[in-house]
């Protein structure tokens, strides 16, 4: 009568003797020198996941599991040269104010220098006008965790007859000093747009046009205020509104 061997799928020698082991995943027996650790993918690297496993056992890593690494964009370079933005941005134009030196070139700009365009008007030294190419349907709604987009709960919106209008909301608003509004549907439609706010009361401030408007009180029932944040040029801590 015949039986099975019990060394199942290992060899077993006189001379060399080895040890015997079980694989975790088909329960056969082998020489524990012919099994190997099953390793799989965790996140970006190799995981050992600590079971034996013979040959016929062994599973290619599952790609699936992988997490997929985004290269930097734009790649790092040796050597690399940055943009000196605080000197392409500083505005060297002078026009009331002391002598100053141009840094690039060493050439000094008198302060009653006043410098003309091409039509023949004075040359500004910050831009003029609202911001163009905003809209209040387009703005960012999270920034570091501040809300923006946030309606004002606006009472009152009134001129003096000057450049000045003051906004009254019937609960704190919620606004600093710079802080920044779009607003809509205004009676007089050169008081909309984008401004930067000065803060009187915890339920009231202040913007200012870039031109004079008559008296009186702008709101109506399709005005729209809410909060915003609009990039500012370099220097700049207001959105400029200076008119000609």
């Amino acid at each position: 009568m015949s039986y099975a061997s019990q060394s199942g799928r290992a060899k077993t020698s006189a001379s060399n003797p080895q040890a015997h082991a079980i694989c975790d995943r088909c329960g056969f027996r082998y020489n524990f020198v012919n099994l190997h650790w099953q390793f799989d993918w965790r996140g970006a690297a190799l995981q050992n996941t600590r079971i034996l496993v013979c040959n016929d056992c062994t599973d290619t890593p599952q790609q699936q599991l992988r997490a997929i690494v985004v290269p930097a964009d734009p790649t790092p370079i040796v050597n690399a040269r940055v943009q000196d933005f605080e000197i392409t941005e500083t505005n060297f134009q002078t026009i009331t104010q002391a002598p100053v030196t141009d840094t690039v070139t060493g050439i000094p700009i008198p302060g009653t220098t006043t410098l003309l365009t091409q039509d023949g008007k004075n040359l500004l030294t910050q831009p003029v006008g609202p911001p163009t190419g905003l809209t209040q349907s387009a703005v960012m709604p999270l920034n570091q965790g501040i809300k923006y987009g946030v309606f004002l709960p606006v009472t009152s919106v009134t001129s003096a007859g000057t450049d000045q209008i003051t906004v009254t909301c019937s609960a704190p608003h919620g606004l600093v000093t710079n802080g920044q509004i779009s607003v809509e549907g205004l009676k007089n439609t050169g008081a909309d747009g984008f401004y930067s706010v000065t803060v009187t009361t915890a339920t009231a401030f202040t913007y200012q046009t870039n031109r004079v408007l008559p008296a009186g009180s702008l709101l109506t029932a399709t005005t729209n205020m809410i909060t915003v944040l609009v990039g500012l040029p370099y220097g700049f801590d207001q959105i400029p509104q200076t008119g000609i």
